[in-house]
């Protein structure tokens, strides 16, 4: 339930570029090898020169000035150091000196120094390991892969240096404030199947959610038809077919005591079992909140809070707590349950 990793696309003088996020690196690793190796959890900068010629030194230098977090140290010497170490280089993996001319859409890959990043303060569990797959319980304030100014803080960096596996790869996503299950592959080989399965919806997921008590029998199925603009914080619900559904599947009347010690006063507070049909960005905040019951913690439905007002000692009460599938590899029946509880000071910290 998160948007599609978007495009970033910058100009300059000479050439415009067009830059894949890391995100997207991760998605373009499933394709194969790049002529970078992923080094310290991060997989290498794909670039593409869509309008040339350009030096190698003027176009690389362009991406690291014009990118929206960088590195204070990231500078002229940090540059040299690279073309010095042989890390640009074409896509065959041939090294590119700074005076090299690039052509349109030559595609030169290099190493990014991401800028620096509040950690997040909790541990990311491993709760079940094979030799195909790695479960683990994402604590909220941690996205699922790098993005934006969310780099090293990220389950999939994270967990690559925890265990020395550069080959960890999400089969799916969870939003940065989501708590609870995701899957990883831990090789190249079977990467493909298992987000095939994921991609394809053939999965049973239940989430958890903290919310006002209101009068929601369970059974209950909310359907909407949801749309989200790129760039645009909150998604929204709109007239049209529907292509969101999510199933009540609980409710239960809770301690609010807890929660209260968090958030300070609160309304009498119920946990929704839901289980959704569909795999909208944003779904089940917003079938919350039009619901008039929105998530404990969420800062951004119904009021977007500034970003500079996070506090991670206060999280989103959503959590991913079931997911289950036909293994498509061994043929098996997989199922694996969150052991987070659902409110931040009892998560295991890092």
């Amino acid at each position: 339930m998160t948007a599609p990793i978007p495009l970033e696309k910058k100009s300059m003088t000479g050439a415009r570029i067009e830059l894949k996020s890391m995100g997207e690196r991760i998605v373009q690793k499933r394709r194969g090898a790049t002529p970078l190796p992923i080094r310290d959890g991060l997989n290498p900068t794909q670039a593409r020169v869509t309008e040339g010629p350009v030096s190698a030194w003027d176009f690389v230098q362009n991406l690291i000035l014009t990118q929206r977090h960088r590195h204070p140290e990231d500078n002229e010497a940090a540059l040299q150091t690279r073309f010095d170490a042989e890390e640009v280089v074409r896509q065959d993996g041939t090294p590119l000196s700074p005076h090299s001319i690039l052509a349109t859409n030559t595609v030169l890959y290099f190493y990014r120094m991401p800028a620096p990043e509040t950690p997040v303060p909790y541990d990311i569990p491993i709760i079940f390991e094979d030799h195909h797959l790695l479960v683990a319980d994402k604590p909220p304030f941690m996205a699922t892969m790098p993005r934006a100014r969310h780099i090293t803080e990220t389950a999939t960096v994270r967990l690559r240096r925890k265990t020395g596996n550069n080959e960890l790869s999400p089969a799916h996503r969870l939003d940065r404030l989501t708590s609870g299950i995701l899957v990883f592959t831990k090789d190249r080989s079977v990467r493909g199947a298992y987000q095939t399965l994921f991609a394809e919806r053939r999965v049973t997921k239940t989430y958890e959610a903290i919310a006002p008590l209101a009068d929601v029998s369970p059974g209950t199925l909310w359907r909407s038809r949801m749309e989200k603009t790129p760039g645009e914080l909150q998604g929204r619900i709109v007239e049209g077919e529907v292509n969101a559904i999510t199933e009540v599947a609980a409710v239960e009347p809770i301690d609010k005591a807890p929660y209260e010690a968090i958030h300070g006063p609160l309304p009498d507070l119920a946990k929704y079992t839901l289980k959704p049909h569909t795999g909208k960005t944003h779904q089940l905040r917003l079938h919350m909140l039009q619901a008039g019951i929105p998530i404990i913690g969420d800062p951004i439905y119904p009021v977007i809070y500034p970003a500079e007002a996070e506090d991670m000692r206060v999280p989103m009460h959503l959590t991913a707590t079931n997911i289950s599938f036909i293994d498509p590899v061994t043929g098996d029946t997989r199922e694996f349950t969150s052991q987070l509880p659902l409110y931040t000071h009892n998560l295991i910290r890092h």
